[in-house]
């Protein structure tokens, strides 16, 4: 499908961009740790390992992989209990930023669709076979 290479490339570019970011926090890479803030670690680490599993699901969607969905959706699942990593250290008083939140979000939302596309144009195809 035609859609999908444009989406390996997309999500490619953000794993990319989102393996540098992680990474330098992780790291301390170009001062990037100072200007995050508040950052909480666990959700760092989570984005960073979803970096590298963004790469394979890139790479699935560009080949039309079947197993590139179940992929996508764990990495959503991950993503997710990140998050819920994040609302219960947020709860717990201790400190972060409010662009995590949003940014947490955004991921989930995000990755939730490249899953959903990857379902829509191969698992769901693959199964009329």
């Amino acid at each position: 499908m035609k859609l999908l290479k444009p989406a390996a490339i997309i999500l490619t570019l953000f794993a990319l961009l989102t393996l540098f970011m992680s990474g330098s926090v992780i790291f301390d890479l170009f001062g990037i740790r100072e200007k995050e803030g508040d950052y909480v670690l666990f959700v760092v680490i989570t984005n960073f390992v979803a970096g590298f599993l963004y790469l394979l699901g890139a790479y699935g969607l560009f080949n039309s992989k079947a197993w590139t969905t179940r992929l996508l959706s764990i990495v959503t699942g991950i993503l997710f209990a990140g998050f819920l990593g994040l609302l219960f250290h947020i709860n717990s008083g201790e400190a972060y930023e409010t662009q995590t939140i949003k940014a947490m979000i955004f991921r989930i939302v995000f990755t939730a669709l490249f899953a959903f596309l990857a379902w829509l144009y191969i698992s769901k195809k693959q199964n009329k076979v």
